[in-house]
């Protein structure tokens, strides 16, 4: 009989339940201190959401709507309800469907919005100098005929 096995099956059980419970936590470590980094589809948009009233929304102040099984995914990449984030302006990255419906939703952290990505243009309706080309600041002196 193997004798010696029975003497060291509590200790090993224990030893290797505290292993698969470290493995299992080292993921949520990451994300934890940011060292995971959400990959986003090359389609996806930037752009500044507010829940209205779901599915209705604005995305760059102009009205919107969530698709049916919309996802909208928090800093965590959990699932996050539309209703929990009524009137929040949010950054985020979207997919929209072919229907022109959000379907996708990426709520951004500090970092990842900082990353440049289409969408979200700057508008203002103040003009300065340095805004107007070269052209209509100085215009070149008409040829003599």
């Amino acid at each position: 009989m193997k004798r010696w096995l029975l003497q060291f099956k509590t200790p090993l059980l224990v030893l290797a339940l505290c292993l698969m419970g470290a493995a299992c936590l080292l993921p949520g470590v990451a994300e934890a201190q940011g060292l995971a980094k959400r990959d986003f589809p090359p389609k996806a948009l930037r752009g500044l959401l507010e829940v209205t009233a779901p599915p209705n929304i604005l995305l760059d102040r102009k009205p919107r709507r969530l698709s049916p099984g919309a996802r909208i995914k928090d800093t965590k990449n959990l699932i996050v309800m539309s209703a929990s984030l009524v009137g929040k302006e949010l950054l985020v990255n979207y997919v929209a469907d072919p229907q022109g419906l959000i379907h996708e939703v990426w709520i951004l952290t500090p970092t990842e919005a900082q990353e440049k990505r289409a969408g979200l243009e700057t508008l203002t309706n103040i003009r300065f100098g340095s805004d107007l080309d070269r052209t209509a600041r100085h215009p070149e002196p008409a040829a003599s005929q």
